[in-house]
């Protein structure tokens, strides 16, 4: 399989996707907004979306299965399977707030082997695919040289429901607010891990996310140099509900801080 070639077309694939949710954020009102739980909200965009882009996938991959946030096709693969959020942000969206992306991520067995972010207000798509370096529009890109927290710019993102833990996350966001250059909550974690990728954030964190959340940012941060583990340190991340990329050089200083804080 010619992983480059597939990057090509699930590069404009995404674009696609993206170009109906752009021109559709025009006309969107309050009165489209489904709720899938508390403080879970979806609306006819990422659904038609999603379409989109299985039709689009199966067309490339004609076998392969899908693990999809809008459950717009529930097969499973034994070898092949696409893992889509195709609106990474859509509270940001239905808000009007311009920070939302098309994550999508290609799993061989259990191996991410490719992943793409069209991040839309900004028209900048990010990808890699395994043995790749990572890419911005065309342009190779890296993680930072950050070498400690204080040097470094942190992103994560709040619970938007399960707020069990929320004590130890106020307080290790409490720490870190006072040991680095600054905090970002932009909405989108698909986003925050091609910005940690791309070196514009040195560490990203976040508990309770989904597999279509993560998926496509693991591959491009990886490809371009970061690393991405657990909050114990481990490399199981796709199904951990917890996430830590960082540009490899903070990864022990942030799991420490974590484990001081967090997993208390």
């Amino acid at each position: 399989m010619q992983l480059e070639q597939i990057a090509t077309q699930v590069i404009e694939l995404s674009k696609q996707a993206g170009d109906f949710i752009r021109q559709e954020r025009k006309n969107f009102s309050a009165d489209k907004i489904e709720y899938k739980g508390l403080n879970d909200l979806v609306s006819y965009v990422d659904k038609t979306a999603e379409g989109i882009i299985v039709a689009g996938l199966e067309k490339i991959l004609p076998d392969s299965g899908f693990i999809t946030e809008e459950k717009t096709s529930t097969k499973v693969a034994e070898r092949y399977n696409w893992i889509i959020d195709p609106l990474d942000g859509t509270t940001n969206f239905i808000h009007g707030v311009p920070v939302f992306s098309v994550s999508i991520a290609l799993q061989e067995y259990d191996e991410l082997v490719l992943g793409v972010v069209y991040e839309i207000n900004q028209d900048e798509c990010f990808y890699a695919w395994k043995g790749s370096p990572a890419y911005l529009n065309g342009q190779e890109i890296k993680v930072s040289p950050a070498p400690k927290i204080s040097d470094s710019l942190i992103a994560t993102g709040f619970p938007y429901y399960n707020f069990e833990k929320q004590p130890q996350y106020i307080d290790l966001l409490t720490h870190l607010m006072k040991s680095c250059h600054g905090i970002r909550r932009l909405g989108s974690a698909a986003t925050d891990l091609v910005y940690t990728a791309a070196g514009r954030f040195d560490a990203f964190y976040e508990y309770n996310l989904n597999a279509w959340d993560v998926a496509a940012g693991i591959v491009i941060v990886k490809q371009a140099g970061g690393q991405v583990v657990n909050y114990n340190g481990g490399d199981e991340v796709l199904d951990a509900r917890e996430i830590l990329a960082t540009n490899g050089k903070i990864t022990d200083e942030m799991l420490k801080v974590i484990h001081e804080h967090f997993n208390k």
